[in-house]
């Protein structure tokens, strides 16, 4: 019986991406590599920063934070995606689609909360470096760190709640790689004009926030940069915002887009849609750990010396 209470099914059916199910087996392959990547890059990335003690500081422990967000976004989402696209496994429960929701929007969120959290700890190592290490403490990034956490949770927990109140009498069809909070909405019966709104809203503010005190912490630094007496000093300071810099610009890009189209993209063609959104939760946590590892002097060393001791 798909609804034993005329109000939700007990399972969803993701198509994948809709328009492209005849080349889905070729576009699992990149994706699959862009999930192995990103697992084993932000597992490599934990692993240096808890085991190499000059790395325990506060940038690399936001760092460390980041990486759990990104194995939890890319891992709650990929191995159903690849299970659609190999097995043809479209079926998902719906409680596990309202967990799987869940854990898409809080932990973006996250990842959003973390990007401002490493801005600061930037600003206040360029701008104020004598207070660094009081502003800064174990403790207080242990705070930033959790308040980061409670927000997302809070601000999404709703979520699930609302789609249980939803009524989907026409069909259970999600035609999406994953269990999207929107794509659920589209699907449902009656008027959802306040469930779009919430979650929109939500996002945007969420988003725009972390953004605005991220430029405004980036301006700050680039003021003090450039107030420096030599030049090389102010390029060894930007040196260290370098990475951070590069994975904010690849998120950001693919998150304004992915909100533009859902507010103002009708027109977009469905596959063009979905294909961004999969981007916007694979790339990043893919080019995170390789960013850091790369630009990050201590933590390339780190990866070297690793490297070096196991190919004796």
């Amino acid at each position: 019986m798909l609804y034993p209470n005329e109000t939700h099914p007990l399972a969803f059916i993701l198509l994948g991406i809709p328009g492209l199910e005849d080349v889905q087996c070729w576009i699992s392959i990149p994706f699959g590599c862009m999930y192995f990547v990103a697992f084993f890059g932000n597992c490599v990335i934990l692993f240096v920063v808890r085991t190499e003690k000059s790395l325990h500081e506060p940038m690399y422990f936001f760092v460390s934070m980041l990486a759990v967000t990104d194995l939890v976004l890319s891992s709650s989402t990929l191995p159903k995606m690849l299970s659609i696209f190999w097995f043809n496994w479209r079926e998902i429960s719906f409680e596990a689609c309202l967990t799987q929701m869940f854990f898409i929007h809080s932990f973006t969120a996250m990842e959003s909360g973390f990007f401002l959290a490493m801005a600061f700890d930037r600003y206040v190592a360029i701008c104020n470096p004598l207070r660094h290490s009081s502003i800064l403490s174990n403790n207080a990034v242990l705070v930033m760190g959790l308040s980061v956490v409670f927000r997302a949770v809070v601000f999404f927990s709703p979520h699930p709640f609302i789609v249980k109140a939803l009524f989907f009498c026409q069909t259970n069809i999600i035609p999406h790689t994953y269990c999207e909070f929107m794509a659920i909405i589209k699907i449902s019966c009656g008027d959802a004009f306040v469930s779009k709104a919430y979650s929109l809203t939500v996002a945007s503010m969420i988003g725009a926030f972390d953004l605005m005190c991220t430029v405004a912490s980036y301006t700050l630094i680039l003021r003090t940069v450039l107030s420096l007496p030599t030049k090389e000093a102010g390029l060894k300071a930007l040196s260290t915002c370098s990475s951070h810099i590069c994975v904010i610009l690849v998120f950001y890009s693919t998150a304004v887009f992915t909100f533009l189209t859902h507010r103002f993209g009708h027109d977009i063609a469905p596959q063009i849609h979905i294909t961004i959104a999969n981007i916007y939760l694979l790339v990043p946590p893919m080019l995170n750990p390789i960013i850091y590892g790369v630009r990050t002097k201590k933590i390339r060393q780190r990866i070297a010396r690793v490297l070096c001791f196991s190919m004796r």
